[in-house]
C-alpha cells in the first residue's frame, strides 16, 4: 500500500500527493486517538486501585512478554490478527484524499488491519492500564503517527528508479524498526514489573 501513495502512483490517477498524504497522516492521527481513546474509556471502567493492583500489573508485564517472545521467535510469522486492509479498489473508485483518510484512519486504528507487531496490542493494555483519556489520547496519537510516518518518504518518487530506491532503504530500516519495537514491549514490561514488585 505505502507504494500506491507515491507522485508517481498519485499522478496516475489524477491526484495530488501532498493532498491524499496529508489525508492519511490525519487519518492515522484520528485513527490512533480512537484507539488509545476508546481503550483508556474501557479501562476507566475498572476501578483504579484494581488497574494498579500487583497482580494486575503483573499479568500485563507477562502479557507483554509473551508478545516480545512472539515477536522475537526465529522464523516467527505475524501476530494473530484481521487479514486485511482498505480494499485497493478504493485507489480507483475514490477521490485520493478519501482513500488516503479511510486507509489512514484503518492503520491508526490499529486492531483493524493487518498486524505485524505485538506493540499494536501493547498500545491497547497500556492505554487500558492508564485508564485516563487524555493518557490514552496522547499514547493512540503517537502511535497513529509512528504508523504513518514512513509515507512522507515517498514525496521524491517521480518514476521506477526512486520507488525502488525507497523500497531498498525501507527494507533496511526494517530490521533497526522490528528491535525498536522489541525493545519497546521489553522496557514497557519492565516498568510494569517494577511497578508490580514496589506496589
Amino acid at each position: 500500500m505505502l507504494s500506491s501513495i507515491s507522485p508517481l502512483g498519485e499522478r496516475a490517477r489524477n491526484s495530488r500527493w501532498w493532498v491524499t498524504t496529508t489525508a492519511y497522516l490525519v487519518g492515522s492521527l484520528a485513527g490512533g486517538l480512537a484507539l488509545g481513546g476508546l481503550a483508556a474509556l474501557l479501562g476507566s471502567v475498572v476501578p483504579e486501585g484494581v488497574r494498579s493492583s500487583p497482580w494486575v500489573l503483573g499479568a500485563l508485564a507477562l502479557l507483554l512478554l509473551v508478545g516480545l517472545g512472539y515477536d522475537s521467535a526465529p522464523g516467527a510469522q505475524m501476530v494473530p490478527s484481521w487479514r486485511r486492509q482498505v480494499d485497493v479498489h478504493w485507489l480507483d473508485e475514490y477521490r485520493g484524499w478519501v482513500m488516503g483518510l479511510g486507509f489512514g484512519a484503518q492503520l491508526g486504528f490499529g486492531l483493524v488491519t493487518i498486524i505485524t507487531s505485538a506493540t499494536t496490542y501493547g498500545v491497547v493494555l497500556l492505554a487500558a492500564l492508564a485508564g485516563h483519556l487524555g493518557a490514552g489520547l496522547a499514547i493512540g496519537a503517537v502511535f497513529g503517527v509512528v504508523r504513518a510516518l514512513p509515507s512522507v518518504f515517498m514525496g521524491g518518487v517521480h518514476d521506477r528508479a526512486a520507488l525502488h530506491a525507497v523500497f531498498v532503504s525501507v527494507e533496511r530500516s526494517a530490521k533497526t524498526a522490528r528491535i525498536i519495537a522489541r525493545v519497546t514491549l521489553g522496557g514497557a514490561a519492565a516498568v510494569l514489573l517494577v511497578a508490580a514488585v514496589g506496589s
